[in-house]
């Protein structure tokens, strides 16, 4: 009772009221009466650890023998991913928290440069790659299936034949309508012969796929540098070290295309880059042991490993041909379509994050992708201080309520384990924030233990303080 009464003297506790023990402050005993129509958005549920589906046992018993790379490792011991098929996981919630954060960030840089988003069918018709000539050329790597009609089919690894025919659908577009850029983000599908490194490599992930046309080649490599711009701008507020590479064109085509990679031992892309100058490239583009900087003749070239994370191509006229993909210019002449076609991948984007940004025992998101910002820890079950778990549960949804961390706190409940398990798991789990409400919050000048997990700082602040560095917290 004696630290009840003190935090109630500091304001860390609600006040009561003693005639409608129903109100849970006097504040709410009343409330002015409503000027609009407009229904007041229901409160936010407070998430708790423990009904989660991130279970521990969901990362018991887990075979490690096979997990070649930490992001992997990391990811399935912590309950985010759950195997399925080889190379084919199920994402759970706190990824999908992740990954949907992930997807808006994508969405503001492409809306920023004219994207316009679409979602076009996983289930593609054998016939436009035939036209494309990419049926035989894709190999083994695509997915076929057939019918019941006898109709042969592929699961979409990349629409450029699909989005290609679609514009082709368009018999009077403007040359004022162009640049478009259309955009995607949906599931593909690869056959890759050995599936590994979790979500780095893998048969069934996300990618952000976007396909531009242009009235003119210059007008296509105006776009194809505001795409990459845009590219380096996402990875740059991820807070991600990335290289753009020159890169072969592969089966995609075209003539011009760049690689963004995040350097990692783990990578298995070789990238060559000068120390003189700005060139850096795939080694698939020089010659085997080539050590001389082909753009300034002067600088060496040293290798290192990366993990692909984007793609871009200028494509040209290849599928805009094919397709008779054509828009009327001011003279109302039909004409070519200049195409570029852009990739992201957003789930190798979320396993590279954690790679290269996590050590062996912990994950360590970019803070804008964090499952959730906050972690609050009440005290242990039968513990000196085990009346603070009231104002621990106020806390958590005081935080969750500020405008910025609207669904961004979730409660560690779990007080039947010791603040040290609970803390080992936060970190594991990665919250770039874990505010402990605990001996120091009964103290005459209460104070919470708030560990900063991206900086590695442990900081002792007042609720005052405390309120003040989260509204700080950027979050998407």
């Amino acid at each position: 009772m004696d630290i009840i009464l003190q935090l109630c003297r500091h304001k860390l506790l609600p006040r009561v009221c003693a005639t409608a023990t129903s109100c849970r402050r006097l504040s709410s005993c009343a409330q002015p009466l409503k000027t609009s129509h407009t229904p007041a958005p229901p409160p936010t549920l407070l998430p708790r650890v423990s009904r989660l589906f991130q279970p521990s046992n969901l990362r018991e018993g887990q075979d490690s023998g096979d997990l070649t790379c930490r992001s992997q490792r990391l990811m399935l011991q912590a309950g985010l991913l759950h195997p399925s098929n080889p190379g084919c996981f199920y994402y759970l919630p706190a990824t999908v928290r992740s990954m949907e954060k992930l997807v808006r960030l994508i969405d503001q840089e492409m809306n920023a440069i004219g994207g316009q988003k679409l979602d076009m069918p996983a289930l593609c018709g054998a016939d436009l790659w035939r036209r494309s000539g990419r049926w035989e050329l894709m190999g083994k790597e695509m997915f076929r299936l057939r019918d019941r009609h006898g109709i042969d089919y592929c699961l979409g690894p990349t629409h450029e034949e699909a989005v290609t025919e679609l514009l082709a659908s368009q018999a009077n577009l403007s040359y004022r309508q162009l640049p478009l850029l259309l955009y995607q983000v949906t599931r593909k599908f690869r056959d890759e012969q050995k599936p590994k490194f979790g979500l780095l490599r893998g048969r069934e992930f996300y990618m952000k796929d976007m396909y531009s046309f242009d009235v003119s080649e210059e007008a296509a490599h105006h776009t194809y540098q505001s795409v990459c711009h845009a590219y380096g701008r996402l990875f740059d507020r991820l807070g991600l070290r990335w290289v753009q590479v020159q890169a072969d064109m592969g089966n995609i085509g075209g003539t011009l295309s760049h690689e963004f990679q995040l350097p990692a031992d783990v990578g298995e892309d070789r990238l060559l880059t000068c120390g003189s100058c700005s060139f850096s490239a795939n080694v698939e583009l020089l010659e085997p042991g080539q050590t001389d900087c082909p753009q300034c003749q002067a600088g060496t070239l040293v290798e290192s490993k990366g993990i692909e994370v984007g793609h871009t191509f200028y494509l040209g006229n290849k599928y805009s041909e094919v397709f008779n993909a054509t828009f009327n210019t001011a003279q109302n002449k039909p004409t070519l379509a200049e195409m570029g076609c852009f990739g992201l991948g957003v789930t190798r984007i979320l396993a590279a994050a954690i790679e290269v940004l996590s050590n062996d025992d912990a994950i360590r998101w970019p803070g804008l992708l964090a499952p959730y910002q906050v972690c609050v820890l009440p005290p242990k079950k039968g513990s000196k201080v085990v009346a603070l778990t009231a104002l621990a549960e106020e806390l958590a949804l005081d935080l969750g309520n500020m405008p910025g961390l609207r669904g961004e706190v979730v409660l560690d409940d779990r007080t039947q384990m010791t603040i040290g398990k609970r803390l080992k798991d936060a970190s594991q789990l990665g919250y770039p924030y874990v505010v402990v409400v605990g001996q120091g919050v009964a103290e005459q000048q209460p104070q919470f233990e708030v560990i900063c997990q991206q900086s590695g700082e442990t900081l002792f602040l007042s609720r005052d303080a405390l309120t003040d560095l989260l509204s700080r917290v950027e979050t998407v």
